[in-house]
C-alpha cells in the first residue's frame, strides 16, 4: 500500500481493563489494545468513504438479508489469548446463524466478523494497519478490506493468506462472504475527490 500515512494514532500509556473501558463516559472512537486505549483517528475524507461502503452494503443487505451489518461502533472482543483487546472496524458483517439467538450484544461481540473493513486515514501507519489485519485474520475473520483513499484502491486480505489489490476501474466482490455483492472501486471515490488528493 503506497500511501503518505505517517503519524501514529493517539495512545494513552496507562493500562486499562475491559471494565475500565466500559466505565469510560465516551467509548466512541476508542479501541483497547492489550490494555492500552487507542484512539481511532478518521479524517473527513476517510469518514465519507466509510459511509459510502456502509450505504452500499446496507442497500444490498436490505434486498439480500444474509446477516448483521455494523458501523464503526461495532466492538469486537474476539481475540483468543488477548482478553484486553477490543477492535472496532469501520464496518463489519456477521452472517446469520453465528450469533447466539441472533442477538447483537449490547457491549462486545465475542465472535469474529465474517468481513471487516478498515478505511485508512492520513494519521494511520501502514505497519499499524497491517498488524490489525493480521489480528483480524488470526481471530477468524474470513475477508478484510483495507480501503486507501490516498491511492483510490481496496486491498483484499483473505483467510487463506492471499492478498489482492483492486484499483479503479475494477470491482470488489463479496466473494463467498457476501455472495452476489459487488461494487466498483470508483463508487467510493467520486471524480471531485481527485482534486483534493
Amino acid at each position: 500500500m503506497a500511501s503518505a500515512i505517517q503519524q501514529p494514532p493517539a495512545v494513552r500509556s496507562d493500562l486499562h481493563t475491559v471494565e475500565d473501558y466500559l466505565a469510560l463516559s465516551d467509548q466512541k472512537g476508542w479501541e483497547l489494545d492489550e490494555g492500552r486505549l487507542v484512539e481511532k483517528n478518521m479524517g473527513s475524507r476517510s469518514g465519507w468513504v466509510g459511509a459510502q461502503i456502509i450505504c452500499l452494503i446496507g442497500m444490498f443487505l436490505r434486498d439480500h438479508p444474509l446477516g448483521w451489518f455494523l458501523n464503526s461502533e461495532g466492538a469486537y472482543r474476539c481475540y483468543p489469548g488477548h482478553p484486553d483487546r477490543i477492535r472496532k472496524p469501520d464496518a463489519s458483517f456477521i452472517r446469520y446463524g453465528r450469533l447466539k439467538d441472533e442477538v447483537i450484544p449490547d457491549f462486545f461481540i465475542p465472535i469474529a466478523p465474517d468481513l471487516a473493513v478498515e478505511v485508512t486515514s492520513p494519521n494511520d501507519l501502514i505497519a499499524e494497519v497491517e498488524v490489525k489485519v493480521r489480528e483480524y485474520l488470526e481471530a477468524g475473520v474470513r475477508l478484510v478490506w483495507v480501503v486507501v483513499p490516498e491511492v483510490r484502491s481496496v486491498r483484499i486480505y483473505r483467510a487463506d493468506g492471499s492478498v489482492t489489490q483492486v484499483n479503479e476501474p475494477n470491482s470488489v466482490s463479496g466473494e463467498d462472504v457476501l455472495p452476489g455483492f459487488q461494487f466498483a472501486v470508483s463508487e467510493l471515490f467520486p471524480q471531485a475527490m481527485k482534486k483534493s488528493v
